[in-house]
């Protein structure tokens, strides 16, 4: 098994969950500037999903691992990205499926999810390396608090 340091997103949660996870996707960015990354390629993402928060659910989970690993899998592995119009585009650059882009959009996918659970559990961070030397690390704005009322450690 493949050990790995990540950079560490601080935070002032009791929990912080780690996911690793990988899939293929292909991919293509829409811009001459972009070089050879302009022609239709393909890559094996190794992803390092970052979720925190201080309370757990009905199962004792922050979140269920199985259920990052799904959510991601099922919207990108084997896919060519470009194809996803709902995430990706090619009029905007902040929204070719860049890297960047890819990490911002899994962080925003999880984050939607963990909106839908009770425990207010939050996506601090996606680390995302797309070949062996080429890497991004995402991290969304901090949100005001979403902690429960009355809890001592807030």
């Amino acid at each position: 098994m493949l050990q790995q340091i990540y950079p560490v997103a601080p935070h002032p949660y009791r929990y912080e969950l780690n996911k690793d996870l990988q899939f293929a996707a292909a991919h293509f960015v829409p811009a001459v500037s972009a070089g050879k990354c302009s022609r239709m390629h393909g890559h094996t993402y190794f992803a390092n999903v970052t979720v925190a928060g201080d309370t757990l659910d009905e199962a004792g989970f922050l979140v269920n691992f199985s259920d990052i690993k799904t959510l991601i899998h099922a919207r990108f592995d084997h896919t060519v990205l470009n194809d996803d119009t709902d995430s990706f585009g090619a009029d905007d650059p902040n929204r070719f499926p860049t890297t960047e882009v890819v990490a911002k959009t899994i962080c925003e996918l999880v984050q939607r999810y963990l909106d839908e659970k009770s425990n207010h559990a939050v996506c601090l961070q996606v680390f995302l390396r797309e070949t062996p030397t080429s890497y991004c690390v995402y991290r969304p704005w901090p949100k005001v608090s979403r902690r429960p009322a009355g809890d001592a450690h807030a």
